[in-house]
């Protein structure tokens, strides 16, 4: 069989202990959702991706990051990613110290 346990209440234990105020926290502020990119995969879709990457890497006329490529093609990152893809597979793109310019 098992053992009751008996607890004695702290209450008797703490009598002359002085009381420590209370601080409330501020709420910390919530941050915005994100938002999530959604991208057709269809050879149409990432065909166009990568002529708006292509464009934005002759328009620059030198290496760009894919960051930068995103922002000069006003895509995302994803979508810069895919067409980034279809140009390398084509051979249409170098890389030179993680920057990609035209071939």
């Amino acid at each position: 069989m098992a053992e009751k346990k008996t607890v004695k209440k702290a209450a008797a234990t703490k009598t002359a202990e002085p009381q420590k105020a209370t601080v409330k926290k501020a709420a910390a502020p919530k941050k915005a959702a994100e938002k999530k990119v959604v991208v057709a995969l269809n050879a149409e879709n990432v065909g166009f991706k990568a002529g708006d990457v292509y464009q934005a890497l002759a328009a620059a006329g030198k290496a760009l990051a894919v960051k930068e490529i995103a922002k000069a093609a006003k895509i995302s990152e994803e979508e810069t990613l895919l067409g980034l893809g279809w140009l390398f597979k084509e051979g249409k793109l170098v890389t030179a110290d993680n920057k990609i310019t035209l071939a």
